[in-house]
């Protein structure tokens, strides 16, 4: 039986809430693990469930893994065996198309299943695929596993088809150790795309142009194991100061890099939400007169993908009309459906388009979570409705939100995880 939650709404939240290790940061950062024989620390690691999949994983082929802190763990990817992988728990995350990349640097042949990850949209690997192919790999799929081949890697100039986040990472991993020099043209810049080029550095890579959408890399012959702490999450950042406009109170969220949430922040001052910034923290009040915007979701520095759904329960609190766009992932909608039940009045222009109207009194329903940011959003709408809601599914929320119940209980909030 999955677990729920139950959420009962309206309650005032204050206090303090210190963001975590990013999720999107992390899973790279182990990737490059296996790139060295080399012992490795990696700090400020979010023990969220698509983490210790992997992490289980690395223990499959041989890794030493041993947890050495609250948010620490050490690895040494010395006796690495892939053979051994379980294909079962690596397929249950999104994380292992990265580790393409990094065996590729690594041990060359190989077999991996397809990834799994959230149901928001057809999210295929191919960008990935052919950007490695270049390389010099040969990836084919036999029997749902592909089959990864490689005599040598040789850098190349690699144009790639969209600013694919997990592509250009990918790449990067596998380029740091092939022969000569690698360009990454149209690569992502996200925050956690940056905070892999640093490990790699510190590891022995050579790497410029890291917050740029031209990334060049040298190719060295070894990496040597480092010391890495993991960037904070800005996904969950800004899904605390949602939380904290959306109910009665105040809530300081603390350790974030506000650079990362630059167009996020000033699209809630727009709507009117009510806050302080200051160095590392966002202090965020109750904002009950909100007005309508249109909000893109765009590439980084653009307004995040993974905040848009979480973005929606504001919306529907603000007067008037609210366009949403996604050109990204076209059922990245899916939860509207369950905000509905709620009492959310949104109406689906196209699978990437929809209107949101307000404001709407939402009332607690039972409504189902179907991916990590989806979840977020309905636990969000949760506390702010009126009466009881029960969210099922929580195992999504889970493999991104560490704990999200207990330190949402530390502020204040009516909720608990049942079976």
């Amino acid at each position: 039986m999955a677990d729920k939650f139950v959420i009962n709404g309206g309650k005032t939240l204050s206090g303090e809430v210190e963001i975590q290790g990013s999720k999107n940061a992390a899973g790279p950062a182990l990737a490059a693990v296996l790139l060295t024989k080399e012992e490795c620390i990696l700090e400020n690691v979010p023990f969220i469930d698509d983490i210790s999949n992997i992490l289980k994983t690395f223990e499959s082929m041989g890794v030493e893994v041993e947890k050495i802190g609250p948010k620490t763990v050490r690895l040494k990817a010395e006796n690495l065996d892939v053979s051994k992988m379980d294909f079962e728990r690596v397929s249950k995350t999104r994380i292992s198309v990265l580790l393409f990349g990094s065996l590729l640097g690594r041990v060359k042949n190989f077999k991996m299943p397809p990834p799994g990850g959230d149901r928001i949209g057809l999210r295929p690997i191919s960008v990935q695929l052919n950007a490695l192919e270049k390389l010099g790999a040969k990836i084919e799929r036999k029997d749902n596993l592909y089959e990864v081949n490689c005599k040598k890697l040789e850098g190349k100039e690699i144009i790639l088809e969209e600013f694919s986040v997990t592509a250009t990472e990918a790449v990067m991993l596998a380029a740091v150790l092939a022969e000569g020099k690698t360009v990454i043209k149209i690569a992502a810049a996200e925050p956690h795309v940056q905070d892999l080029g640093k490990m790699l550095i510190k590891m022995g890579a050579k790497i410029e142009g890291l917050g740029t959408h031209t990334i060049k890399i040298e190719g060295v012959k070894e990496l040597h194991g480092c010391t890495h702490k993991i960037v904070s999450d800005y996904i969950e950042a800004g899904t605390y100061i949602i939380a904290g406009a959306l109910t009665p109170g105040k809530i300081k969220v603390t350790n974030v890099n506000l650079e990362d949430l630059d167009l996020f922040l000033t699209k809630l001052e727009e709507m009117g939400v009510k806050m302080e910034k200051g160095e590392d923290y966002v202090e965020v009040f109750h904002s009950p007169k909100l007005k309508a915007i249109k909000i893109q979701a765009l590439p980084y520095p653009g307004f995040p993908t993974d905040l848009l759904p979480i973005v929606i329960p504001l919306l529907l609190a603000a007067e008037g009309k609210s366009l949403v766009h996604d050109p990204l992932y076209e059922n990245r909608f899916n939860y509207v459906q369950e905000l509905r039940k709620m009492g959310g009045d949104i109406e689906m222009v196209d699978p990437h388009r929809t209107f949101v109207f307000g404001p709407c009194k939402l009332t607690g329903s039972k409504i189902d979570s179907w991916d990590i940011r989806a979840g977020a959003c309905l636990v969000v709408s949760a506390l702010s409705a009126e009466g009881q809601t029960i969210v099922e599914n929580v195992h999504q929320i889970d493999r991104g939100y560490e704990k999200i119940e207990e330190r949402l209980q530390k502020l204040g909030a009516d909720i608990k995880r049942v079976i």
